[in-house]
């Protein structure tokens, strides 16, 4: 029979008590991380979320509570009151290392069986065994400390933005289907058989006519849902810092974001983010880094070495510079012992793997220069190539040669891949950047026509106005993404709100009048009745946590993730529904073809 809590409670959490409680008595509750039975002493490490203490059992201790002691197992669920005392042997790997509770009351709160794996820090678990158990994943401290950084910066950011004017309003999780660049989870309706709401990508649509409705700064913790293949930093359900502002330009957003990650980094790492914080342009971080979201803790700069081959003989140079593309390379400095001919090919079927014809090298060895092409060219254009990009003896440099949507992308991947395997990357580096300017349209080699970038309402730059019609590819976006290390942190922009213009974009995507008005109506009518100028930006609160943490995957900062398959193992769902479930809803399921 299990023992009642009675009249105890807690006084303290177990990672709470330190020397300065000697001689209290204290009650602390939690989970049994460890029993040893040494005989005529048991000593029991007690877990709750703030750590660890040991509880004390020995010849002073009453005898039934001694023999209760005795039973422990690991993760029962355990009260004990006790006094707090100082340990004859310090243990320094935790805080409460100084002092131990010499139990004189203990209660069985609840039995456990054993557990399918043990519940320690950075466990080697597989992930499936992890999420089927999840409810027991969550007791490991490493998670349990990411998840409260995470309620840290969701407090830090209810507090700054509340204290800057900002007015946290809720929107609506069922809401009409619009396109967002990603599919929507369709939700159908019982009242009305073969309609449908759909869960929202983003309250973007809402935040803009919270503007018109005046409430000037809005924010949300909001959660949003794509209907998209995972990765490490995706999630069919995420969620979002979202916030709009009104009478502002683009500086005004960019600027009150940055407070607020000055002061995250402060409160949450105690690490000083000095501001303004750099930006660059979307032009300027592909041409540099191959990447709209380049990581700038490292340098591997991408060098244009087109000039230096033109004419050089080599005939993978010439057919692309002929082509209309160029030729560009990194250079991985000191890298010549980890980059061995065996370690490039790898790296050449990496660059295959992402859409690249292969690629060319360079290794300064100290028996000379070796190269995957040295013969086909002359000595001082080799030279040339190799004061270019800043080469020296030990340097391997590796050159890629094709149309610039496939050299930049293609060497922005083979940066990173070589800065990770030369481990050159900085750990305890945060660096953030604004990238600005986006280009408004994306041409579709497909359909021979452009695709908008960014949603419909994203305003393009004043001055860029005047090519919509005549050269869409020179029209740049009053868009603007903030980066960390890498990692595309949040998206933004200034919104359309001339009427006139709003037609223009839509008719420049290839929207007829009667389809923006079916899909986006209800928006659009709103501005016939005043729109203040108005923009915003929505922050990846899953992707900060992850980042601020250190971890490599979504899935230790979020409680119940998804896996791949976007399936969650630990309540089996999705799952199906029975006959009267889709009876009322109008629906049938069709076998799926083969």
């Amino acid at each position: 029979m299990l023992d009642k809590m009675n009249e105890l409670r807690r006084t303290h959490y177990c990672g709470e008590l330190r020397a300065a409680q000697n001689n209290e008595t204290v009650v602390v509750c939690g989970f049994v991380q460890r029993n040893r039975d040494l005989g005529q002493l048991i000593f029991t490490d007690l877990r709750d979320r703030t750590g660890i203490v040991q509880l004390a059992f020995d010849e002073n201790t009453d005898q039934d509570v001694f023999e209760k002691a005795g039973s422990l197992r690991s993760e029962y669920v355990v009260m004990a009151k006790g006094t707090v005392r100082l340990r004859s042997a310090v243990n320094k790997d935790i805080p409460t290392g100084e002092i131990e509770v010499a139990v004189s009351d203990l209660r069985i709160l609840s039995r456990a069986a054993t557990p399918p794996f043990e519940i320690t820090e950075h466990s080697n678990v597989k992930d499936e065994l992890r999420l089927k158990y999840r409810f027991l994943d969550l007791r490991r401290p490493d998670l349990q400390r990411n998840l409260m950084l995470r309620h840290k910066i969701a407090k830090v950011a209810r507090d700054y933005y509340s204290e800057n004017g900002f007015i946290e309003i809720e929107t609506p999780m069922l809401i009409k289907s619009t396109p967002e660049g990603a599919r929507d989870y369709l939700v159908p309706s019982r009242l009305y058989h073969g309609e449908f709401y759909a869960l929202p990508q983003s309250p973007q649509i809402y935040k803009q006519l919270l503007m018109v409705a005046g409430f000037d700064r809005y924010f949300q913790i909001a959660r949003c849902f794509r209907d998209e293949d995972l990765r490490a930093d995706r999630q069919p359900e995420f969620t979002q810092i979202d916030l709009e502002m009104s009478f502002v330009d683009v500086e005004d957003v960019l600027q009150v974001n940055e407070g607020f990650m000055q002061r995250l980094f402060k409160e949450v790492l105690n690490v000083d983010i000095p501001l303004p914080l750099p930006r660059m342009t979307y032009a300027h971080a592909m041409e540099t880094y191959g990447s709209d979201k380049p990581d700038t803790r490292f340098d591997m700069q991408i060098v244009d070495v087109s000039a230096n081959v033109q004419n050089c003989g080599f005939a993978v140079f010439e057919n692309a510079l002929q082509a209309g593309g160029s030729v560009r390379a990194v250079c991985a400095k000191n890298a010549v012992g980890v980059y061995t001919r065996k370690e490039i090919d790898r790296l050449t079927e990496f660059a295959k793997g992402i859409g690249a014809k292969g690629l060319a090298w360079i290794r300064l060895t100290n028996d000379g220069i070796a190269s995957s092409f040295a013969k086909f060219i002359a000595e001082e254009k080799m030279q040339s190539i190799i004061e270019a990009v800043g080469a020296k003896t030990g340097d391997v440099v590796i050159l890629v040669a094709d149309k610039n949507k496939i050299v930049l992308p293609t060497l922005g991947a083979l940066r990173l891949e070589m800065a990770k395997k030369l481990d050159i990357i900085p750990k305890d580096r945060f660096d953030l950047l604004w990238i600005t300017e986006f280009p408004f349209f994306e041409y579709n080699e497909e359909t021979g026509g452009y695709d908008a970038m960014h949603h419909p309402f994203t305003a393009p730059m004043d001055e860029c106005v005047e090519y919509l019609d005549s050269e869409p590819d020179k029209v740049r976006a009053k868009a603007y993404d903030l980066v960390l290390n890498g990692v595309e942190l949040s998206s933004g922009s200034i919104r359309i709100t001339d009427p006139a213009l709003q037609k223009k974009m839509f008719a420049a995507l290839g929207l007829s009048p009667k389809e923006a008005q079916q899909k986006f109506g209800f928006l659009t009518d709103a501005f016939q009745y005043g729109a203040p100028p108005h923009g915003g930006m929505a922050l990846g609160l899953d992707r900060l946590c992850m980042l601020l943490s250190r971890c490599d995957s979504l899935r230790d900062v979020v409680a119940f993730p998804k896996m791949q398959n976007a399936r969650e193992l630990m309540s089996e769902c999705p799952s199906p529904c029975d006959e009267q479930q889709l009876k009322d809803l109008g629906i049938s399921i069709l076998e799926s073809e083969v």
